[in-house]
């Protein structure tokens, strides 16, 4: 019976066959026959060994209720797997299972490749993601909206704008993978305590033909583990991606509010918003990004405390990266997908984004008044402080800014009513919004 919602609700079925028993099982074998080429290359198995040790390296051969069984009676994971290998080899190549290795020698470099299948989805995510906000920014880019500061109306900018910021944002965490895949795609031969004698001589020779049998790189040194240091940081990102998503969740749920309504999450023509009020429209899946970005971000700090280990190592790792590696991955591409969704079906109300730009009654466009006055040769605090006293005219009095500023006798030596117009009119002090948009697209279309 399942538990863990990651294995029934918040995933998918693609990263979730990166980390299910089986694939790391498999992951395993793929190690061991990779050792038993590399032992057989440099002589110290036979060939014919490493060849059958190859065949049988394969969960077709080798079943997880059998490594099970084993694990029950011995109390070890991966010996438990080494086991039951070496029963299923015939001749005498079962007792070549597993030679000069310890084994984590087997467990950190199966996890890079793990951790190489779940970056590659990761990143393919990421890249429809950047994509979609991409393509949002295009058609959102001269769609005027009022700019909030400390949640308060502040100045006209735009959706694109919006957009474009979290597409760049989506391209560093990319650029932070491809920058993590160099430490964390590795994978070690080196023995007991990191210093290869199980291997001999041959230490260096073995680990570097097992790693280019896998496509990794090897380890410049470790101990018994590769240093936690390497997994720690592919935790961050994934935490730091987690985040992101909730940035972007975080704005659609304020922008969904009743108060304002600019923006909604999809929603299905037979979808539920509450059990009781039936005209709520929730933005659940938001807040359920939200929510889980929560737990993403929580496990940083284990795989933090998993870098100072004792002395050549201890165990403490161990139990924590069995929980923190699949629950990080999966949760994260479950939310990836979950936005992408989201942002894809994504609906505007530009009725209520055309009321919220005009529900200050001009207040937002006192800057673009201000450097107007400047221009005009008044001195810069002198026109501030007008433009102060005149927005708590418009508050108070209820009335408009033009209202007001048309009964005021240095604003009318200044401006003419159509200058007055013009500088009062959003469109008018978008600086370089749009062109900044272009320059995202552009970029990261290269």
């Amino acid at each position: 019976m399942s538990i863990h919602p990651i294995e029934y609700r918040f995933f998918t079925e693609e990263m979730k066959r990166v980390w299910e028993e089986e694939s790391k099982l498999q992951n395993w074998l793929t190690v061991e026959a990779a050792l038993a080429k590399a032992n057989a290359k440099l002589g110290i198995i036979p060939k014919d060994a490493a060849e059958e040790i190859s065949k049988k390296s394969n969960t077709k051969f080798v079943k997880l209720e059998r490594v099970k069984e084993i694990e029950e009676e011995i109390q070890h994971d991966l010996m438990a797997m080494v086991k039951a290998l070496a029963e299923k080899c015939e001749g005498d190549a079962g007792k070549y299972v597993h030679v000069g290795a310890t084994s984590y020698d087997i467990e950190d470099t199966a996890y890079a490749l793990q951790f190489r299948d779940a970056i590659r989805i990761i990143e393919k995510n990421l890249n429809e993601l950047k994509n979609v906000l991409l393509n949002l920014a295009e058609k959102h880019k001269k769609t005027i909206c009022v700019g909030r500061t400390h949640g308060q109306h502040a100045a006209p900018t735009t959706y694109g704008m919006k957009f474009a910021l979290y597409a760049a944002e989506i391209r560093r965490h990319l650029d932070r993978l491809e920058e993590a895949k160099k430490r964390i795609l590795v994978g070690k031969m080196s023995g007991a305590v990191g210093t290869q004698a199980s291997f001999g001589k041959k230490g260096i020779q073995i680990q570097k033909f097992v790693m280019e049998e896998l496509g990794l790189e090897p380890v410049l040194i470790s101990t018994q583990i590769i240093q936690r240091d390497r997994y720690a940081e592919v935790i961050w990102d994934l935490a730091l991606i987690a985040t992101t998503l909730e940035k972007i969740a975080k704005e659609i749920r304020n922008l969904q509010r009743t108060e304002i309504a600019e923006l909604f999450e999809p929603f299905k023509e037979k979808q539920v918003g509450s059990s009781t009020m039936p005209h709520k429209r929730n933005p659940h899946k938001s807040e359920r990004i939200c929510g889980l970005a929560r737990i993403v971000r929580s496990n940083v700090m284990p795989a933090l405390e998993n870098i100072p280990l004792e002395h050549e190592r201890d165990l403490t790792d161990s139990s924590a990266e069995r929980i923190i590696f699949p629950e990080a991955f999966i949760l994260v591409d479950y939310m990836l997908k979950e936005m992408i969704n989201i942002l894809s079906g994504l609906e505007f109300n530009y009725n209520n984004i055309k009321k919220n730009l005009e529900k200050t009654k001009s207040l937002i466009m006192t800057e673009h008044l201000m450097l107007g006055l400047v221009k005009k040769g008044m001195g810069r605090q002198d026109a501030h402080e007008l433009l102060r006293q005149a927005s708590m005219k418009v508050v108070k009095e209820d009335k408009t800014l033009k209202e007001v500023l048309l009964k005021n006798e240095m604003i009318k030596k200044k401006f003419t009513e159509e200058e007055l117009e013009w500088y009062l009119e959003p469109k008018n002090y978008l600086g370089t919004a749009v062109e900044q948009v272009e320059n995202v697209i552009k970029k990261l279309k290269e």
